[in-house]
């Protein structure tokens, strides 16, 4: 087979959890006068996103963005302001906006995209110059490799540039992958060749007489082993038009009912998702399945639909911050640190040194304010499939060393898997203990959470669900060592409803723990809001607020998982979705569910979820 779709798992990370895939460094600020103008190229989860930036006649700034996956072009962009280092623009026919750091080359820019949730969203400068005179490979090539069972077309987009190279880009159409990196891409005598090398696969062969085939092989790297498949034969033909995916449908909404209480929610849900549970995501033999814990004033459920039962065991994803946030808090209560401690000081001293001006403390990584990029650039996993395994404190400690601790002026919010990873890392050193065993001290003993863990003990490995990626296929677990704070945590429905009465009653906590004592008062500090967020949102110790609804909300995914909770104090309501599936191309299915949960308890019309 061409692509393995666990390998292709890197490709579709969830929004708030990146992998390999996407990282970037830190870019210095620079003072910025003008909008920089060209062609930017950036990924939103499984997205690519073109955004196009110029100047009309009159010296105005304009724009356009495109979503290929999507089949979206030439969307407006309007309202484009630079303020120093900082750029700003909106894209009001989909209601989003995206802010942002422009580098001092002006080749990347470094920001967050904003559409009712933010996510991270990095441009980088687009340099390719088409040649004045194609090449004859240039063009849109189609081929199916053996795969038993089943087709899968591999579709080649070749261009050469005005430097005399040349570029492709893939994509496994039935697998719904598409813009898929090529490396390597060379065109001599006849003979063309590239590279994969998110599958670490090469195909290589010869162009014929007519210039219409190209007939080769594949062959790819044995990621158990590393030694190369023996080649498989994959002819390419030319294609007059490239296929593209249909445009998804827009978004629609159920009609409102009255409110729901706890009790009626499993029965509403099961009438909301009919058809996804006959033919969609959740049918019968798809493996997907979802927990859902609810709680209101009527009462509290925990319940399951599809092929998870109450009681599995789930990857709950970036989620996971708002515990780092919790210990945070904690530890600030028992006066082991202050909201002000500069992280400098929790970290080794022969690594990190002292900047010359501010410096990043621990409430700048909390609320996404540090500076720092979402991902360290030395991250270089071993295996795509658990990406952050390998990813140890002293490498943390040396990319930290490597960029400094200083704080930019006004570092925008910008969401950051490092920043979080790196408090949890610097609370683990304050207490001496590492950040698992901080958590389940601070958090997860006072609260009673037996099931909320970092290492499954067998009785929980017995419950934990399978995962899948966005294609539904299998994919593996993910184990975080140095970013455990940012995204390490398992849990089941009812752990985290216990979790979200928590914070729906602070007062009401009752110690199971030494550490409980101080529990309440730090719950309470957690949710008290520091910062901007950017759409409405503002930023507590990790948790987003909504401040039109008065929602409290985090969403996390894996490579094989994705999760939504939310609370609601005003309302009285809170609720946790567990799905044992990542983002796909729809989006993700746990924020579109707790959304839509949000919607039917309080009585409004709700997001359509037919489309899973």
């Amino acid at each position: 087979m061409f692509m393995n779709p666990k390998r292709l798992r890197a490709l579709l990370l969830p929004a708030l959890l990146a992998s390999a895939a996407l990282l970037w460094g830190a870019q210095p600020l620079a003072q910025v006068t003008a909008v920089p103008e060209g062609d930017f190229e950036g990924q939103l989860g499984p997205l690519k996103i073109l955004l196009h930036l110029a100047k009309s006649p009159q010296g105005q700034p304009t724009g356009t963005l495109d979503s290929p996956n999507q089949g979206a072009r030439g969307i407006p962009v309007t309202d484009i302001r630079v303020e120093g280092a900082t750029l700003s623009l909106r894209v009001p026919t989909v209601n989003g906006t995206w802010t942002g750091t422009i580098s001092s080359d002006g080749a990347m820019l470094t920001g967050t995209w904003s559409q009712g949730r933010p996510a991270p969203l990095v441009f980088t400068r687009n340099s390719f110059v088409p040649a004045a005179q194609p090449s004859a490979v240039d063009g849109i090539w189609i081929g199916s490799p053996p795969s038993p069972g089943q087709t899968i077309r591999v579709q080649i987009v070749v261009r050469s540039g005005n430097k005399g190279e040349q570029v492709c880009t893939a994509d496994v159409i039935e697998q719904n992958a598409w813009d898929i990196g090529c490396a390597n891409a060379g065109f001599t005598n006849g003979q063309f060749s590239f590279e994969i090398p998110v599958v670490s696969g090469r195909w290589q062969g010869r162009l014929a007489a007519d210039g219409n085939t190209l007939a080769g092989t594949w062959t790819q790297r044995n990621p158990a082993d590393g030694s190369m498949t023996p080649p498989v034969a994959l002819s390419l033909a030319r294609q007059a038009q490239r296929i593209t995916p249909a445009p998804p449908a827009p978004a629609t909404f159920d009609p409102a009912k009255a409110p729901v209480d706890a009790a009626q929610l499993e029965a509403v849900l099961r009438e909301d998702l009919k058809q996804t549970l006959t033919t969609g995501a959740l049918a019968p033999g798809k493996g997907i399945g979802i927990s859902v814990g609810v709680v209101t004033k009527a009462g509290r459920r925990v319940f399951a639909l599809g092929a998870a039962k109450p009681d599995s065991v789930f990857e709950i994803g970036s989620i996971t911050k708002t515990f780092t946030g919790l210990a945070l808090a904690q530890l600030i209560e028992q006066g082991k640190v202050k909201t002000d401690t500069p992280v400098r000081e929790l970290l080794t001293a022969s690594v990190v040194t002292k900047p010359a001006g501010a410096e990043i403390t621990l409430l700048d990584l909390v609320t996404q304010h540090s500076g720092l990029p979402r991902m360290p650039t030395n991250f270089a996993p071993a295996d795509p499939d658990n990406p952050y395994a390998d990813y140890g404190a002293s490498q943390l400690e040396a990319f930290i060393g490597q960029v400094g601790v200083g704080k930019p002026a006004n570092a925008p919010f910008l969401y950051s898997n490092l920043g979080v990873g790196l408090l949890g890392h610097a609370l683990g050193r304050a207490a001496g203990q590492p950040w698992p065993q901080l958590i389940a001290q601070q958090v997860l003993q006072p609260l009673g959470m037996q099931e909320t863990v970092v290492a499954l003990p067998p009785v929980l490995r017995a419950r934990f669900i399978a995962g899948h990626d966005g294609n539904l296929a299998p994919a593996h677990a993910w184990d975080l060592d140095a970013l455990a704070g940012a995204g390490a945590l398992r849990s089941t429905a009812e752990d985290m409803l216990r979790y979200l009465e928590a914070q729906l009653n602070p007062d009401g906590v009752k110690a199971a723990s030494p550490a409980g004592r101080s529990l309440p008062a730090a719950l309470k500090r957690s949710q008290q809001l520091q910062a901007d967020a950017g759409q409405g949102l503002r930023i507590a110790y990790a948790w987003l607020h909504d401040t039109a609804s008065g929602t409290w909300w985090h969403n996390g995914g894996t490579g094989g998982y994705t999760s939504y909770a939310f609370f609601n104090p005003k309302e009285g309501f809170a609720a946790i979705v567990l799905v044992n599936m990542t983002i796909g191309t729809s989006g993700s299915f746990a924020d579109a569910l707790g959304q839509h949960i949000r919607q039917r308890l309080g009585g409004k019309p709700a997001i359509s979820l037919s489309r899973w």
